[in-house]
């Protein structure tokens, strides 16, 4: 589930929350009002993110979770 930005338009509180596609329109979690605005997502750095991924594969290999991985991949994190 992805998590949006919202602002509420009534006392402009901001909350992030786990939203789907099909789940009603949010509430405001400080005031209840329902005029609740999208905020627009910000974008990764360029450059972290491949350094993050290979960071969460090593660790997740370090624990043993390979179900994600290809085979070529398997390979080189065995070597």
């Amino acid at each position: 589930m992805p998590i949006y930005a919202y602002r509420c338009g009534a006392c402009g509180a901001s909350c992030e929350l786990l939203q789907r596609s099909t789940d009603a329109p949010p509430v405001c979690p400080e005031c209840g009002g329902a005029e609740m605005k999208q905020l627009p997502s910000r974008i990764a750095p360029q450059g972290r993110l491949a350094g993050d991924l290979a960071s969460a594969r090593r660790q997740a290999a370090k624990e043993g979770h390979f179900s994600n991985y290809s085979k070529a991949e398997k390979a080189n994190l065995k070597s």
